[in-house]
């Protein structure tokens, strides 16, 4: 029998744990510009998942898990006529926000998709609100919805500042269901303890491999990892606030926990984990930092690394239109991150594998001078040969100061630049794009084409006075945080 107690005494939280909860429980948003850009990411995000429900893949797995299932104060999905259960409709929102690869971003040494966190967040908050009109009490406002953003974007990107996930296989999504769990805890109304338990639970539930993110073996899971990751946040939190006990030492623990079992280093060479662990690292305190710096996907349905470089060979366009066949290389300068991702020779399986290739990005952009979602298709590939042609005369190279600007937090650069040179010594300008259209240091420029794309991606979906009566919505700060969540989902339904 083991006689040392303290493997036996059940400990405290794991800080990491503790400083999570108290960040969502207590935490007052005060900034203006966090409330602001949370308006702007609803917006955006609500566009994306319209746009998704375009795309036969993505409806195909939506709506109830028992065809014809009917849900009394159920949480709506947008674009759809479906009224399901609070952990499935954060499924389906959750994958239609992130199919088209066309949501805001978060780069640093992990990356990631906080918006996907709306999944759980606008289920949650529809359910509860339509649970309170059953009992004649006031329905939550959007307000709230808007909180819950901020904080679970900021627990997601601070994780992400300084810890590598990807550098030890494991995918980003993991995030989005540590967040989710949170702000849903939170939401629902649970104590500082219950919090702490469904947190936990979401770190013992461990996580998801990259490997359908990268070749070979890229496919469309990738585009509903998030939503899965975001519903089973929803179902995290109920979970623990029905009573179920959590598991304190879920990071930290000896030989079991996150920490010595997912994410100590391991030797490409020699197969063996390091010695020490690696535990987490956060050069800042939980605040509204992330959101303020929130990258939106403006022009282009791509994989954030290669947007700079997808603007730049767009500007490319005009010079060599008509000179393709005397095309001898096209270089790429790039930074380590998109090298690592999306940097990819030989043939692409399917349209999850080129929306994540840097190289066919850049193809597009030159070849036609424009990029939308259905150019990733296998029909549109299959009917322009020339674009895996191109691909194959293309160089990438590293820019050492790409690199280093891209972590740094007062620059946060995602910087490409293309060049072609011509048989027979001729060449165009190198054209780079340090700062995408999205990037907090191009917001006036921006923000006016992202309310565009809202509006466009509205009108593939809802008729255009619906789709003016939406919009006025976001058109209004105040008008919108004081709106019913009820009555806002009741626009969004078909």
């Amino acid at each position: 029998m083991c006689s040392d107690s303290n493997r036996t005494n059940r400990p405290e939280y794991d800080q990491v744990i503790q400083d999570i909860a108290d960040y969502v429980l207590y935490y007052k948003v005060d900034s203006d510009e966090a409330w602001r850009t949370a308006c702007h990411c609803l917006m955006d995000s609500l566009g994306c998942a319209c746009l998704a429900l375009s795309f036969p893949e993505c409806t195909k797995l939506l709506g109830p898990t028992v065809e014809g299932t009917l849900v009394p104060s159920g949480a709506r999905v947008p674009g759809t006529q479906f009224c399901l259960d609070p952990v499935k409709s954060a499924w389906d929102i959750g994958a239609t926000i992130r199919w088209l690869d066309y949501n805001d971003t978060w780069l640093a040494a992990e990356w990631g998709h906080p918006s996907d966190n709306l999944g759980a967040i606008l289920a949650v908050c529809d359910y509860l609100s339509q649970k309170k009109l059953t009992f004649a009490e006031p329905p939550l406002k959007m307000r709230t919805v808007l909180e819950a953003m901020i904080k679970a974007y900021e627990i997601q990107g601070v994780l992400a500042l300084a810890n590598s996930f990807n550098r030890v296989g494991l995918d980003h999504v993991l995030l989005v269901r540590v967040a989710s769990t949170a702000v849903v805890a939170w939401l629902k109304g649970g104590s500082r303890e219950e919090v702490m338990a469904a947190i936990s639970l979401a770190w013992v539930d461990g996580s998801a491999l990259r490997t359908y993110r990268h070749a070979p073996n890229t496919g469309s899971r990738k585009s509903w990892a998030a939503g899965d990751a975001t519903s089973r946040g929803v179902r995290l939190a109920d979970i623990a606030l029905r009573g179920e006990m959590g598991v304190p030492g879920a990071l930290t623990a000896k030989q079991w926990g996150f920490y010595d079992v997912s994410f100590s280093k391991t030797s490409a060479d020699q197969k063996i984990k390091a010695p020490e662990n690696r535990e987490f690292h956060f050069p800042r305190d939980y605040g509204s930092y992330v959101i303020e710096n929130i990258l939106f996907k403006i022009s282009f349905p791509a994989e954030f690394h290669g947007q700079t470089a997808c603007e730049a060979s767009i500007i490319l366009h005009p010079q060599i239109a008509g000179r393709i066949a005397e095309i001898d290389k096209v270089v790429v300068t790039t930074h380590e991150s998109a090298i690592r991702i999306i940097a990819k020779t030989g043939p692409l399986a399917n349209a999850a594998d080129r929306d994540h290739c840097l190289q066919y990005i850049v193809a597009v952009g030159l070849l036609f001078g424009r990029l939308s979602a259905g150019f990733y298709e296998d029909d549109f590939h299959r009917d322009h040969p020339e674009i895996d042609e191109l691909r194959k005369k293309m160089v990438v190279v590293e820019d050492k100061r790409y690199s280093k600007e891209y972590l740094e937090p007062e620059k946060r650069s995602i910087a490409n630049a293309v060049q072609v040179f011509f048989k027979g010594g001729g060449k165009t300008d190198q054209v780079a794009v340090e700062y995408p259209l999205g990037h907090r240091r191009r917001r006036t420029e921006g923000i006016p084409l992202l309310g565009e794309k809202f509006r466009s991606n509205l009108l593939s979906r809802f008729p255009p006075h619906r789709v003016k009566k939406i919009v006025g919505i976001f058109e209004e700060q105040e008008k919108l945080e004081g709106m019913p969540v009820n009555r806002f989902m009741d626009l969004l339904v078909i």
